[in-house]
């Protein structure tokens, strides 16, 4: 195994750029999805990041899809020690929302489809309003003390609502959620950054940041042409993005890349791995190809000057 950097998250060292599992059972196969595992471990890397939703969206899919063919890697090969395994309740089709009930009955699910005793980090993937929020989290200590779980994680919720769950949390002798996981590139960085914004609540509570969408959709792949018609399965994702400003980030990066020969993910992820108060960004790979910017990103080192030019670009760009 290559040696890699790894950051601390509460006890847990994680390597700086995870592996999302979103198209596992999608778009990847189980034989290509143990590939892309098997390479991502051997590479470096240790954080695996799915949701039990995953991919309810495609034909014949049901959600637990990703779950699945994780469980089945880990059960094939002797390195569940070796692997920061994290996934999300409150998506799947047949079991949404965070009620105290569902969250049991999905941890319990999450766990078998999973093949493992425990998940290091359990996330709360899109606040429900219609469970109080007292509910929820004392549904998640449950688990936590139960040894079910060893972290919480939140996703996708807003400055005001962590901040009531911390409230919470404390009030009632639970233990605190550890890491929150936005939505945040160099494209997207508005509701991350600045005053009251999820990154300085993060920052103020303690939380790492595992950002999702780390390469835009794939926007930051380089591989959409200015001027050119956008179409494939991302095509509506990466909509926002057609403005010649985006394009203006997209070739800086590109740039980037040619003079430390790597792909452009690589230098879009080793970015964004290095802003403030983040963890690691997650990206995910149907394939090895894909797979090679994302441990390339493990190490890849990018000069300040550099590291300026992609801000510069990405402050005239962003959302």
């Amino acid at each position: 195994m290559t040696g890699a950097p790894t950051r601390t998250l509460a006890d847990l060292r994680i390597s700086p750029i995870g592996l999302g599992g979103n198209v596992f059972g999608w778009t990847a196969d189980e034989t290509t999805s143990f590939q892309v595992l098997d390479a991502y471990l051997d590479g470096g890397g240790n954080l695996v990041d799915t949701a039990d939703g995953y991919s309810y969206w495609a034909p014949g899919n049901s959600g637990g899809e990703s779950e699945t063919v994780i469980g089945a890697w880990l059960a094939s090969r002797p390195v569940r020690e070796r692997v920061v395994l994290a996934t999300k309740v409150s998506t799947k089709p047949d079991r949404p929302g965070l009620s105290a009930d569902n969250i049991r009955r999905a941890l319990e699910e999450s766990l078998s489809r999973l093949r493992t005793d425990v998940i290091d980090i359990y996330y709360a993937h899109f606040d429900d309003e219609s469970t109080p929020l007292e509910e929820t989290v004392d549904a998640f200590e449950e688990a936590r003390l139960a040894g079910r779980i060893r972290h919480v994680g939140l996703s996708n919720y807003t400055p005001e609502r962590i901040r009531q769950w911390f409230a919470i949390a404390d009030a009632h002798g639970c233990a605190r959620p550890v890491v929150l996981q936005p939505h945040y590139n160099l494209l997207h960085r508005g509701d991350v950054e600045g005053p009251g914004a999820r990154g300085q609540v993060a920052a103020e509570l303690g939380m790492g940041l595992m950002p999702y969408f780390a390469l835009a959709a794939g926007f930051l792949t380089g591989k959409y042409r200015r001027d050119e018609p956008i179409s494939g399965e991302r095509a509506g994702m990466v909509a926002d993005y057609q403005r010649p400003e985006c394009y203006d980030v997209v070739e800086t990066v590109a740039r980037v890349a040619a003079d430390h020969g790597v792909e452009p993910a690589a230098v879009a992820l080793a970015w964004l791995r290095d802003r403030p108060g983040v963890t690691a960004p997650l990206a995910s790979a149907r394939d090895l190809n894909q797979l090679r910017p994302i441990t390339e990103a493990l190490t890849l080192e990018i000069s300040d000057e550099e590291t300026r030019a992609l801000t510069r670009v990405s402050d005239a760009a962003r959302s």
